[in-house]
C-alpha cells in the first residue's frame, strides 16, 4: 500500500508486478497480495489481464515470466546521455528537420529528445516541454519555451503527476515528440514508470501528429507500461533489421 493508506493505481500494481516478475521469474498470488497490500481476487484480475495483454504467463497460484526482453527500471538520464549517441544523433537532427515555424511542439523528457535539441533554430516555433534541461538548452538559443508545471522525477530530468496532466488539457499541439524505453508491434509504446506513462499519454492527446524517436536498443523491448499503441505514432529510427516492422506504413528510417 502507497505511504498514507492510498491503495495503488491498477498501472502502479502492474508495472509492480511486472518488476517482479522480471527479478524473480515467478511469483505467487499470495506474495502479490502481501507486497502490493490489496485483495486476492484484485491480484487475480491482475493476472488475468497482464495475461491477456500476453505479458506474462499465468499459472495456478501465481505467475511466470514470458521469454522477453523486459526493461523495468529507469536508467538514470545522465547514463542515457552517453548511450547509443550516433543513432540517437541521426534521429534527432531528422526529427528537428520536421518543424516548421508556425509549429506549436510538444517536447517529451528523455535523452532521445535532447541529441533532437542540437539541431533546433530559432525557426519560429514555439515549444512546451516537461523536460527541464530542455527548456534550459531551448532558452539558451533564444527559442519560446513553456515548462510543464507538476512533480520533479531527478531520474529522468522530467515533471510528472496530476498536475502535469491537468496543465497539458489546456494545449492544442501541431506536432510532438517523445521518446521510450522500449517499441513492440503488439505492446506498442512502453516505458517503466506509469507517471511517466500518464503524461507521455496526456501529451499525446493533445498533438495533431506524434513521432516516437528510438534508437535500435529499444525495438523489441518491452517495459511494464504502455503509453500509446503502436499505430498512434510515427517511429523514427535508424535501419531496422526486423522484417515485419519494416513492412508498417508509420515508420521512418535514418540512414548515415
Amino acid at each position: 500500500m502507497k505511504e498514507g493508506g492510498a491503495e495503488m493505481l491498477t498501472e502502479e500494481r502492474f508495472a509492480e508486478i511486472l518488476r517482479m516478475l522480471g527479478e524473480e521469474k515467478s511469483v505467487t498470488v499470495q506474495e502479490l497480495t502481501e507486497r502490493l497490500a490489496t485483495s486476492e481476487s484484485t491480484i487475480r484480475r491482475d493476472l488475468t489481464a497482464l495475461a491477456e495483454k500476453g505479458l506474462l504467463v499465468k499459472v495456478h497460484g501465481g505467475a511466470t515470466a514470458l521469454e522477453m526482453d523486459y526493461t523495468t527500471k529507469d536508467v538514470e538520464i545522465t547514463s542515457r546521455m552517453t548511450q547509443n549517441v550516433d543513432e540517437k544523433s541521426l534521429i534527432g537532427k531528422y526529427a528537428a528537420s520536421l518543424i516548421e515555424k508556425e509549429d506549436f511542439v510538444y517536447l517529451d523528457s528523455g535523452s532521445s529528445i535532447a541529441q533532437m535539441l542540437k539541431y533546433m533554430t530559432g525557426s519560429g516555433a514555439v515549444f512546451v516541454t516537461n523536460g527541464i534541461a530542455h527548456a534550459q538548452s531551448l532558452t539558451k538559443k533564444g527559442i519560446t519555451v513553456y515548462l510543464v508545471g507538476g512533480m520533479f522525477k531527478g531520474a529522468t530530468d522530467a515533471v510528472i503527476g496530476s498536475q502535469a496532466v491537468e496543465d497539458l488539457k489546456k494545449y492544442n499541439f501541431t506536432k510532438g515528440f517523445f521518446g521510450t524505453n522500449g517499441v513492440d508491434k503488439k505492446h506498442g509504446f512502453t516505458t517503466p514508470d506509469p507517471a511517466e506513462a500518464m503524461i507521455k499519454k496526456a501529451a499525446m492527446e493533445r498533438c495533431r501528429t506524434c513521432y516516437i524517436l528510438a534508437d535500435s536498443s529499444k525495438i523489441g523491448q518491452i517495459a511494464p507500461v504502455t503509453f500509446a499503441k503502436f499505430d498512434q505514432a510515427k517511429l523514427i529510427t535508424t535501419e531496422l533489421t526486423d522484417k515485419d516492422l519494416k513492412k508498417e506504413k508509420n515508420i521512418v528510417e535514418v540512414k548515415a
